[in-house]
């Protein structure tokens, strides 16, 4: 079964192709409950007001911006490392695609037809335009009513792999998007728990013959809300008159302390993004040597993937302008992977049946 065809078909129709969020979907959605659903409402929900999928994702996107950059053309570099609009390229990118799943980078030219900046677009805003035999042919990048046409050449598009869909990848953060709920609940709740001094609900039995007035039981709960509800009542003695007796209805502070659930909520989030929960300041083995390998786990698992992948699209996508460009990080000016380099030169140059040409084409080193 053919998908697109050949891609020198012609593309004279052209149809926007269905958006996907990257939001995990399944026969069991029913069973999710009333958790965020579209993109903007799981960034708010999951990057703002998440304090670990947060600094998860900024860990990962730092990183990915921190690493130094060996571009074989040193014009293409620096446009890399310019900021456009305000905003650090590499770091935006790899936000996005964490997110979102999808980068998209708008090449400007100056008016000699030199690439002068590149510009990365919000992803919620961009729509693949699909021509008759499903390649894409445009973009189209809406801000409120207003709509931008962009041509293909003119669009470098990131993406991850998405099982499901061609033309749109998968972020991390639908994943994440259960975890992050359990969390945010959990503190909501130990919030509620703090701002009622952490005891239970319970009720007041009136035990005597005669059925309180619709006056008097208005007139009780309205003293009960206002002298020992909230945190500024927290541990002030109540008072019962004959007839009236508190009768505790649901389990003691111990029964609902939810630390373990959300911690094992939190891990889940770290494993979404990709990032070791010791980094993130969570439960565990936090010792010295426990978060060195942690941090080596990070680069070598989760940064330097997405920031080659980045430059790999980058590299491609510039190319016109700048013919056999090769972008790549230069892993020599790493201090997280010093220790690993350092191993590596020292196996190199003990080696001594290599030339010494060889061992600088190992290394990586120019001859």
């Amino acid at each position: 079964m053919k998908l697109f065809g050949w891609k020198s078909a012609g593309r004279a129709a052209v149809r926007p192709a269905k958006t996907y969020v990257s939001l995990a979907r399944g026969a069991g959605g029913a069973l999710f409950g009333a958790w965020p659903r579209s993109y903007e409402a799981q960034v708010r929900e999951g990057y703002l007001s998440n304090a670990v999928a947060q600094r998860a994702v900024r860990l990962v996107a730092e990183g990915v911006a921190s690493a130094p950059v060996s571009a074989s053309h040193p014009e293409a570099g620096a446009l890399i490392a310019a900021t456009s609009g305000g905003q650090a390229l590499m770091e935006t990118l790899a936000t996005q695609i964490l997110l979102h799943g999808n980068g998209y980078v708008q090449m400007l030219a100056t008016p000699d037809s030199a690439l002068g900046e590149l510009f990365a677009l919000r992803p919620e805003r961009v729509t693949v335009e699909a021509d008759v035999q499903g390649w894409p042919a445009a973009f189209r990048y809406q801000v409120g009513e207003r709509v931008t046409r962009l041509a293909a050449n003119e669009v470098i598009h990131l993406r991850t792999h998405h099982p499901l869909d061609d033309h749109y990848g998968l972020g991390c953060l639908g994943a994440a998007s259960g975890a992050i709920a359990i969390h945010n609940a959990s503190a909501k709740w130990n919030k509620a728990l703090l701002d009622n001094a952490a005891r239970p609900s319970g009720a007041l039995v009136h035990e005597a013959s005669e059925a309180l007035t619709a006056d008097q039981f208005e007139r009780l709960k309205a003293e009960l809300a206002a002298g020992f509800s909230g945190h500024d009542n927290a541990g002030r003695p109540m008072l019962l008159e004959g007839g009236l007796r508190w009768q505790s209805l649901s389990l003691t502070p111990a029964d609902m302390d939810f630390a373990g659930l959300k911690a094992a909520a939190a891990r889940e989030i770290a494993l979404a993004f990709g990032v070791p929960p010791v980094l993130l300041g969570l439960p565990g083995d936090a010792t010295y040597a426990n978060y060195r390998e942690a941090n080596k786990a990070l680069w070598h698992q989760s940064i330097l993937p997405l920031a080659g992948k980045i430059l790999a699209a980058l590299a491609e996508g510039m190319r016109p302008w700048f013919p056999r460009l090769s972008l790549a990080v230069d892993m020599d000016q790493l201090p997280a992977l010093s220790e690993d380099r350092e191993r590596l030169w020292a196996q190199v140059n003990g080696a001594d049946f290599l030339t010494r040409e060889e061992k600088r084409a190992m290394l990586g080193v120019a001859a």
